[in-house]
C-alpha cells in the first residue's frame, strides 16, 4: 500500500510541473486564460510555482482583472508551504505597504525564511534593510554577511553592493582587491555599472599599459550599455593608443 501511495504522489507531482511549464508555454503564446488556468491548477495541486506565477499575473493585472490580496493570498500559500520565492515575493509586498498593509517586522520574518532557505532575493532584500537600518538596526556586519551569500548564490545586485562597500571602505576595511573582485563578479553578471567601476580599478592599477587595455575593453561594456562616463573614459584610452 505505501508503494502504491508513493507511486500516485509522484504521478501528482509529475503532472503538477507539466501544468506550470504548460502554463508558461500558453503564456508566452499570448494565452493568458489558458495559463491562468493551468497554474490555478498547478497551485491547487501543491505545485508552489505556480501559485507564484498566479501570484505575479494578479498583483500586475496581467490577463486578469489586477487583484493585490489575491496575490498576497497566493504568495502566502506557497511561502506557508516552504516555497521561498513565495516568501521573497510576500516580504517585498509586506515591505512596501502594496496590496497589504506595510510591517517591516514581517518583512524581515519572509526574507529570513527566504534567505535561510537560500533564495538570493530574500537574502539581498535583508541585507539592504541591514545596511540602511530599513525597520532594523543598522548593522553593516550583517548586511555584508548576507550580500555575501547573496552574491554566492546569484544575486548580481548583491556582487556590486560588496564591491561598493570595499572600495569606500562603507562599514568594512576598504580593500581595493577585494572591490576588484566583486565587481568582476558582478560585471561577468551582466550589472553594467560594475563594469565601469571595475574600469576605474584597473586605470588606478599603476598606471600599467596591461591593465589599461583591460580598462578600456570594460569601459567599452559599459558604454555599449549606456553609461556615458564609460563612453569618455574609451575614447580617452582610446586617443591615447591603448590597444
Amino acid at each position: 500500500m505505501k508503494k502504491v501511495i508513493l507511486i500516485l504522489v509522484l504521478m501528482i507531482v509529475g503532472l503538477s510541473a507539466n501544468l506550470v511549464g504548460d502554463g508558461f508555454k500558453e503564456y508566452n503564446k499570448g494565452n493568458k486564460l489558458k495559463a491562468i488556468e493551468l497554474f490555478s491548477k498547478a497551485c491547487n495541486t501543491a505545485n508552489y510555482d505556480g501559485c507564484n506565477k498566479l501570484g505575479l499575473m494578479y498583483y500586475h493585472g496581467d490577463g486578469v482583472r489586477q487583484d493585490k490580496s489575491k496575490a498576497v493570498e497566493l504568495y502566502t500559500k506557497s511561502c506557508n508551504n516552504g516555497d521561498t520565492t513565495g516568501c521573497f515575493y510576500l516580504g517585498i509586498l509586506y515591505s512596501n505597504g502594496d496590496g497589504i498593509k506595510q510591517d517591516k517586522r514581517k518583512s524581515k520574518e519572509l526574507y529570513t525564511k527566504a534567505c535561510d532557505g537560500e533564495n538570493s532575493g530574500g537574502c539581498e532584500n535583508l541585507g539592504l534593510m541591514y545596511d540602511t537600518g530599513d525597520g532594523v538596526r543598522q548593522d553593516k556586519v550583517k548586511a555584508l554577511k548576507l550580500w555575501t551569500k547573496a552574491c554566492n548564490i546569484g544575486a548580481i545586485q548583491s556582487c556590486k553592493n560588496l564591491g561598493l562597500m570595499y572600495f569606500n571602505g562603507n562599514g568594512v576595511k576598504q580593500d581595493k582587491a577585494k572591490a576588484k573582485v566583486f565587481y568582476s563578479k558582478a560585471c561577468n553578471g551582466g550589472n553594467i555599472e560594475s563594469c565601469f567601476n571595475l574600469g576605474i580599478l584597473y586605470v588606478e592599477d599603476n598606471n600599467i599599459e596591461q591593465t589599461k587595455s583591460i580598462a578600456k575593453e570594460l569601459f567599452g561594456k559599459a558604454c555599449d550599455g549606456g553609461i556615458m562616463d564609460g563612453c569618455k573614459y574609451y575614447k580617452r584610452l582610446n586617443e591615447q593608443g591603448v590597444k
